[in-house]
């Protein structure tokens, strides 16, 4: 397990000079609050990747009230559709869920006060560069906030952030090939999935019909497991990196390692991270062949590690054109895939 957190030779082959201060700042405050130094808030990591991108140009406080409206919004929602029947214990979080996802994927018209109506329009999904790979600020939830579209990492990463603010415990984010989804659970149904790219609730059929996820990647927890609010914060340090690496290009300082080693201490089995790191391996061996053929080896065999580890738990390579395939799938077969108990076990008449 050790090979997933730091490589046989260290970091001293690395250079220590990173090249932007508000990066390591950034690592700085997301490592802290892993440790338990500051206060642990995903909300605040997430701005913090993403401010960083962008020179610390990003307002926290437009952002936080933002998030604030729309918390404001959906608890309005609660108020204006009650809950009627669904008798179980935990009805005030299968509310609050429900709240969260009306507010993302419905028009939504609230009246706050006598003759005041408060309208939201939905988040649409962004089929446009959805993995960030001309433009990296199409993964951010400033852009989803301020355009009204996201991709499969802005959406759940928003999902998350107002089911925080509502106090919301039965949500957590979820791993599929390329793709980040909500696993929830209440007492009236049990585990369900929720998937903001079409606004749907599919089974697990759905999840594993991209053909990518074998019985060992489910038995091994690298997919369609839930991330604990802690992990959650630690995906933010790979963000981080993959940030990074779109602005700079840069391998061989300490920096994108550190994220990714940050990331695994965390939750060891992240197979986004463990497969970045090994990437981001490659690419040093490939600059060090020429430059420090000892340091190149040592490089190589801890690549090589990561990648039996992932194959090991279950990994295997989705194709970007598949990927497509499986989102447009639950766009254009939504009665095949959906979740047909959610929806009678909680009605409103």
């Amino acid at each position: 397990m050790n090979l997933l957190l730091v490589t046989s030779f260290g970091l001293e082959g690395y250079s220590n000079e990173i090249k932007d201060a508000s990066y390591q700042a950034a690592y700085e405050v997301i490592s802290s609050m892993l440790s338990g130094k500051v206060e642990m808030s995903f909300k605040r990591a997430v701005h913090i990747t993403e401010n960083a991108f962008v020179e610390n140009s990003l307002s926290y406080t437009d952002y936080d009230n933002t998030i604030h409206k729309l918390s404001v919004l959906a608890r309005g929602w609660m108020i204006n559709n009650p809950l009627v029947k669904y008798y179980n214990k935990d009805s005030a979080q299968v509310h609050a869920m429900e709240a969260v996802f009306s507010i993302l994927m419905d028009t939504t018209a609230i009246e706050i006060t006598r003759g005041t109506i408060a309208r939201h329009l939905p988040y649409k999904y962004d089929f446009d560069d959805f993995f960030g790979q001309k433009d990296w600020t199409k993964m951010f939830v400033v852009k989803l906030l301020s355009t009204g579209k996201g991709n499969c990492h802005s959406l759940p990463y928003l999902y998350k952030i107002l089911s925080d603010e509502l106090g919301v415990t039965n949500a957590w984010l979820s791993f599929a090939p390329n793709h980040i989804y909500i696993r929830n659970r209440c007492q009236g149904v049990g585990w369900y999935n929720t998937e903001l790219t079409s606004g749907q609730f599919p089974v697990d059929a759905w999840i594993m019909a991209s053909g990518y996820i074998s019985t060992d990647a489910i038995r091994s927890g690298i997919y369609m497991d839930t991330l604990s609010h802690q992990q959650a914060v630690a995906n933010c340090a790979l963000d981080l990196a993959k940030g990074y690496e779109r602005k700079y290009k840069i391998y061989t300082d300490s920096f994108i390692i550190k994220c990714c080693d940050l990331t695994l201490r965390y939750h060891p089995n992240n197979i986004n991270a463990i497969i970045y790191k090994a990437e981001t391996l490659k690419k040093m061996y490939l600059i060090y062949q020429k430059e420090n053929p000892a340091l190149a080896h040592s490089v190589y065999s801890d690549m090589e590690k990561l990648y039996v580890r992932a194959m090991d738990l279950g990994y295997k390579e989705m194709p970007d054109k598949m990927y497509k395939e499986w989102i447009r799938s639950m766009m254009t077969q939504k009665e095949k895939y959906s979740n047909k108990k959610l929806g009678s076990a909680i009605r409103r008449n």
